[in-house]
């Protein structure tokens, strides 16, 4: 059997590798991402819950999760192990379901902080003299989540005195006390001590991993990765169901220390049921995984004590004490369960970067097609205004008015609202390439009705920033003058007003070809060099505002995606973390 090599680089490389895990995101709607987003969390559970524990403290009771399907008789079997109710089935199904955890008390501060199952606040219900073996009314209880090993008070409910702090452990959540008969606010498990279990075993009752109640399916997985042996159960009517087999397949995969326990067996079948059962152990590779038996009995069905015999999970009890008790089968136990998940991150590790490159070609893709839609609707409004566009329709009319004594404003007013009108039209036909490609990409089916939702009110957007423009277009003009009054011109510069200039050049910088005369008329009153000058710098200005207008709606149709963070790089740190793993070894 391997020994895990436990030296301070496997630590921080798999530190490393579970911060990685943790930042990588999937949201985008991909064929796969929903797999990669479990296959996420149930590593991020596997690394939190177990493996950095486990190294962290390789000398730590065993922890066995009894898992299994509904009515597979989960809770009796734990109750039978340890000789008294320690979970009441009836009262925790089937609304919510709190896992219950019992250990020896000498064990009891290995669970009560936060060492494995770091997301899950701790309900401790202190034993009562002459409790007996049934099951007990709790005095009080108290949720704790810090300090993480808490000290205890006479009353044997938690003290609230420090302990020493756990510092390779997350963040604790700080959740109101709540006593026993309150609903639990947070995820919540319950401990339980008892001096009949050997020390150095804990048994832990996880929900149905079919429940209906999806949290508490989600709840028995992480329960299960958190397991340094997995007791699966399943019973004579319902071994060859789906929901145990996937358990199987799965501890296959991850080479975990594995024992099935085949319940509620009729007395005349129960040879037939076993040698199947065997059989399709075996021809699924598991034919070494231990296997225990239980008859079927009237307490089965929790119509007496709701305890077995002990007779009847004796075999059962004797492994599980053996491997706690003796430290080599203790040690292989972890060891065998901790390198196989270890082990398996070489073929999930991959499969998760793939998924997030994936995504981010995906977002690439999406916004490409954005770009290119706003690079057209750019090129169409350069090309439009070099032809003169904007100064057609009621702007052309107003242009022949100036000519003949028309006011500069009724001018400018017309020239603000075609280059209004002219963007509207450019930015409008750009949403729509980009509403049209990302409908046919399954990659923006989730973000399309928000993007859409984004391209309204462009036409007041695009007016806001024409008139922003119009003004420093007259704040140029003004600063132009000023300059030019020293300066030759057939009229004196002094008395020239901005609003005349500011037409003019607005004029000379949308009419193109049809506005040849206003360069001109601007040269009679502010000379040619002013207005060569005042030329130069009011088209750097229009070309600002126009890339700054267009700019923003482009990312106003980006913000959806741009919100969704898809990391660029994740897939390469996933794969620079793994590789960095794979160099510490593993030795023999």
């Amino acid at each position: 059997m391997a020994t895990l090599d436990v030296r301070p680089r496997l630590i921080d490389a798999l530190s490393v590798l579970r911060d990685r895990v943790d930042a990588a995101r999937f949201p985008l709607p991909l064929k796969g991402a929903a797999r990669a987003r479990r296959s996420r969390d149930e590593l991020l559970a596997q690394l939190d819950d177990y493996v950095m524990p486990r190294l962290r403290a390789p000398h730590a009771p065993l922890l066995a999760v009894i898992g299994g399907s509904t009515g597979a008789g989960k809770s009796t079997l734990v109750n039978s192990l340890v000789g008294r109710r320690v979970s009441e089935a009836g009262v925790l199904r089937p609304t919510t379901r709190t896992p219950v955890l019992v250990c020896h008390p000498d064990d009891l501060h290995w669970f009560a902080g936060r060492r494995v199952l770091p997301h899950l606040a701790r309900l401790w219900v202190p034993e009562q003299d002459g409790s007996g073996p049934t099951a007990r009314e709790p005095r009080r209880t108290t949720t704790r989540t810090t300090p993480p090993y808490p000290t205890y008070g006479a009353s044997g409910t938690y003290a609230t005195g420090d302990s020493a702090p756990d510092h390779d452990a997350p963040p604790a959540r700080h959740d109101p006390p709540h006593t026993a008969r309150d609903e639990p606010a947070v995820p919540t498990l319950r401990l339980e001590t008892d001096p009949a279990l050997p020390a150095g075993l804990a048994l832990l009752d996880a929900p149905d991993i079919d429940s209906l109640v999806a949290r508490n399916r989600e709840l028995a997985a992480e329960l299960i990765c958190a397991a340094d042996i997995w007791v699966l159960v399943t019973t004579a009517a319902r071994y060859a169901d789906a929901v145990p087999w996937h358990l199987l397949r799965t501890a296959k995969e991850y080479d975990v220390t594995l024992v099935t326990v085949l319940d509620r067996v009729p007395h005349q079948i129960a040879t037939d049921i076993s040698a199947r059962y065997a059989a399709l152990l075996q021809r699924a590779g598991l034919g070494h995984v231990p296997r225990f038996t239980i008859p079927e009995l009237p307490e089965s069905a929790g119509g007496g004590s709701g305890l077995l015999p002990a007779t009847a999970v004796a075999a059962l009890r004797d492994w599980l004490a053996r491997h706690a008790q003796d430290p080599p089968a203790r040690t292989a136990a972890a060891d065998r369960t901790t390198t196989g998940v270890i082990a398996s991150l070489r073929s999930r590790l991959p499969a998760l970067a793939g998924a997030a490159a994936a995504q981010h070609a995906a977002a690439l893709r999406l916004a490409a097609r954005v770009e290119e839609a706003y690079g057209a609707a750019a090129t169409r409004v350069r090309r439009e205004i070099t032809a003169g566009e904007v100064l057609s329709g009621d702007a052309r009319a107003h242009w022949r008015d100036h000519a003949l004594g028309g006011r500069p404003d009724d001018l400018l007013d017309a020239l603000t609202h075609g280059l209004t009108a002219l963007l509207t039209c450019a930015v409008e036909r750009a949403d729509e390439h980009t509403a049209d490609a990302w409908r046919r990409d399954p990659a923006a089916a989730d973000i399309a009705p928000t993007a859409a939702a984004g391209a309204t009110g462009t036409p007041d957007r695009l007016g806001v920033a024409v008139r922003r423009w119009r003004r420093c277009l007259e704040e140029l003009a003004e600063e132009e003058i000023r300059e030019a009054r020293g300066g030759r011109a057939a009229q004196r510069p002094g008395s020239v007003t901005p609003d005349e200039p500011t037409a003019l050049l607005a004029t000379a910088l949308l009419g193109g070809d049809r506005a040849r005369t206003a360069a001109e008329r601007l040269a009679t009153l502010l000379g040619a060099r002013s207005t060569l000058r005042l030329h130069d710098r009011g088209t750097r200005l229009l070309t600002a505002h126009l890339d700054r207008a267009l700019t923003a709606e482009r990312q106003r149709r980006l913000a959806p995606l741009e919100r969704l963070a898809v990391p660029p790089d994740q897939q390469a740190e996933l794969i620079a973390a793994l590789s960095v793993l794979q160099r510490e070894k593993v030795t023999g």
